[in-house]
């Protein structure tokens, strides 16, 4: 669950610009997040009926809690393990 060290060969190695390794680790990180607050709305959906700026129902019993890896460590461990993707988008100069 924790984080382990990274060393910087190993961003090296997928690309040369660290920054530029934070910011897609960042990005994958928040799509993570916008996946888990999905599938939590999609399972709720039956029970409660939510509009656009509804907040998520806190679920508060304690036996149905299941700890999930931090959307940080998931997107940092995608990203060494090569199954990020990116590409860069073109400037359009008007």
């Amino acid at each position: 669950m924790a984080l382990k060290p990274i060393s910087v060969r190993e961003i090296e190695e997928k690309t040369m610009d660290v920054f530029e390794a934070v910011v897609v680790m960042t990005q994958r990180s928040k799509q993570i997040i916008h996946q888990r607050m999905v599938e939590r709305m999609l399972d709720n959906e039956g029970e409660i009926e939510l509009t656009v700026l509804d907040a998520i129902p806190e679920e508060k019993d304690p036996e149905d809690y299941i700890e999930l890896e931090k959307p940080s460590t998931v997107a940092i461990d995608d990203f060494l393990a090569g199954q990020v993707k990116w590409h860069y988008i073109d400037q359009i100069d008007e």
